[in-house]
This record gives C-alpha cells, structure tokens and sequence, in this order.
C-alpha cells in the first residue's frame, strides 16, 4: 500500500511545477455582527421577501482587529433577499470602500462558511471510511489527488494560456491513473479501465468540439464567462473553456463505468478461461447494457439538476407563449443539450470500447479459473 502511495505521489509531482500565483485579497476582512441596529423588512406583489439591516460588526482580522463598524443597509440601497437576515453571533466576510470625499464604507459580502463547510467534508470522510473501510481511504486519498491535479495543474495551464481541451485531457489521465490505480490496484484490470475511459474521453472531446461547432455555441452563455475575460497571463479560450468542462464533467461518469466494466469482463474470464472472446465480449456486453441505460438516466439528471434555474425559466418562457423552437436556440439551453449528448454518447461507447480492451489485456495474461482446482481435485479422486 505504501509503495503504490509513494509511486503515485511521484507520478502526480511531476506537474506540481505548473502552480499558479497566490492570489490574496487583503481588503477583505472577517467580521462578527454583535448588534442588529436596525431592520426593516418588506414583501413586494409576488410574496417575495426582503430585508434592510443597519449592522454593528466587530473586526476579527487585520487592520480591523477589534475594531467596531458600522454596515448601514439601507444608505447604501442594499436589500437582502429571503426570509432570512444577518443575526448576532454570524461572522461575515466584510470589503471596506473609501469614496472621493475619504468617506469610508463597508459591505457585507457573504457568510464565512469555511468552518461548517470543513465539518461537512470530515462527516463525508469519516462516512466513507465507516462503511468502505480501506478502499474508502483509498478513495478519499484519490479524491485529494484529484483536487491536487486540478488546482495545481489543469487552472494553471489553463488560466497561462494553454488549450483547455488538451490541458483537461492529460489532467484527466493523470487523475485516472492516480485514483484507479490506488483504489483498485496495480493489475489488468484497471490499466483496462483506464485505457477504455482514456478513449471515451477522446470520443467525448471530440464530440463535443463538433457538435459545439454545429450549434454555434461561445461559451458566454453563463454569466461568470465575462468576469473570465481579462483573468490569465493571457486571454482564455471561452469556448475551449466551456469543452474542457464538457469533458471533466463527463470523467466521473466514464471512470465508474469502465471500471465496473473490465471488473465485469475479469469475472467471466475467470469462471472459464476456454470461452472464446466473442462469447466474453457478449455476455459482458449484456451487463453493459443495462448499467449504460441506467447511468444514461444519472447522467441527464446531474445536469438538469446542474441547471435547473434554467429549466424554470425555459417552463415560465413557454408559458408567455414562448415556442419550443424558440426556446432551445437560447444559448444556455442549447449548451445543456450539447453537454448532455456528448458526454451521454461517450459513457455509451465506453462500454464496448472498455470491454474489448479488458477482453484484450485478460486474454494475453491467462487468466486462471477459479473453478478449476475443484475439477483437478475430482480427478484427482478418480
């Protein structure tokens, strides 16, 4: 276990050089709200809900250690959307502004949520743990691995200027290769699984680039495309950028169906090593089959719950009378529907991509059966 860690651990360092600049904020601070001075709330025709604070806060960092100020809400025309407000005892990320006149002001920004947020990974670790044990370990241990290559390779290369397709499929690879080979060992079965997801994302990355192409797709369909423009050493690729995120999107899905598919493909080569590769390649395909038409179903899903605001403005749109037709050619829908086919016809064509190259590497290795010391046995007796 050791050794596949420290293995792995050099694979991935290779690209820990492509690190990008420490960006920090240093006016932005952390606050505690230790008085509500003020509050006004208000419902508008719909039942929508809003508030009007006037906030004493108490410095918690920097400059503003210990010191109390003021967030004056309704000076500033700031209205907090939702039945719930700002509370004593809520710590708060706070930007101080100074105008021409050197009048200082100060807006509350959001909640600090590091802290809870921190418990909830812990309570999903230590879940995993308690019920996978040690391959759950080793799956956390590739899940911080995966974290690692894309904060520390793939935004790099990508915010330096590099193409975000080729950048998001070698990260791939290397994701592949460090959580596969950790969690599931260093075998045939899954270098199988990793050439067959390796090609799927291939097929999927393709798709992607004609059928982006096809619809006319730029990128700046979502809004944090514009704030992306001037980031980088140099500017982005929007539209490279919206690919490569068709294709990472689309690993998670292909990883766990390439390995349940070589997993497949081992077992029926083991229970007997006479059958032919074509009847291996069917009945492992039959299994296929049905896990492809269920994940098919997860795929859609994950997305239209990625992008379910847009659902509801595509259902309120329809209902003023906008088309179908008309509908879909909005930019934001039509790249759903783009992102859902390609990555849906890759995870379909890693199957038999992943079959056939499993079928392949067990075949050339022999593997034994596991039946067959019971029938030397028998013999044996006879």
């Amino acid at each position: 276990m050791l050794k596949k860690i420290i293995l792995l651990a050099l694979i991935s360092s290779i690209f820990l050089p492509f690190t990008a600049k420490a960006q920090t904020n240093d006016t932005i601070f952390k606050a505690k709200v230790i008085e509500v001075v003020q509050e006004v709330r208000k419902v508008d025709d719909k039942g929508q809900e809003s508030t009007q604070q006037i906030l004493k806060l108490r410095g918690l960092e920097k400059a503003w250690q210990n010191k109390e100020i003021i967030f004056d809400g309704p000076a500033l025309n700031i209205e907090i959307i939702g039945q719930k407000a700002y509370r004593v005892g809520d710590k708060v990320l706070v930007t101080p502004n100074i105008d021409e006149s050197g009048k200082e002001t100060f807006f509350i920004t959001d909640y600090v949520r590091a802290g809870k947020l921190y418990f909830i990974i812990f309570f999903f670790f230590l879940i995993v743990v308690a019920v996978a044990k040690k391959q759950g370990l080793k799956a956390i241990i590739g899940l911080l691995a995966t974290f690692v290559v894309l904060m520390k390779f793939i935004i790099p290369r990508i915010l330096a200027g590099s193409d975000p397709i080729f950048i998001s499929i070698v990260g791939s690879l290397v994701i592949l290769t460090i959580t596969i080979y950790l969690v599931h060992g260093l075998n045939a079965k899954s270098s199988a699984a990793i050439l067959g997801t390796l090609f799927s994302l291939i097929v999927t990355g393709i798709l992607a680039v004609i059928f982006t192409n096809l619809a006319r797709l730029t990128g700046f369909a979502q809004e944090e495309s514009v704030f992306l423009i001037n980031l980088g050493e140099r500017a982005l690729n929007i539209k490279g950028l919206l690919l490569a995120g068709m294709i990472i999107g689309a690993l998670g899905v292909l990883d766990d169906i390439a390995v349940s598919q070589a997993s497949i493909a081992e077992q029926i080569q083991k229970a007997n090593p006479e059958l032919p590769t074509k009847e291996i390649y069917k009945r492992a395909m039959k299994v296929g089959v049905d896990h492809v038409s269920s994940i098919v179903n997860t795929l859609v899903l994950a997305y239209a719950g990625a992008s379910l605001p847009i659902m509801i403005l595509f259902t309120v749109n329809s209902a003023d009378g906008l088309t179908f037709s008309q509908a879909i050619n909005n930019e934001a829908i039509a790249t759903e529907i783009v992102r859902t086919v390609a990555g849906s016809v890759g995870l379909i064509l890693a199957v038999p991509i992943t079959t056939f190259i499993a079928i392949k590497f067990f075949k050339r290795k022999k593997l034994p059966s596991s039946i067959e010391p019971k029938i030397h046995g028998r013999e044996q007796m006879l």
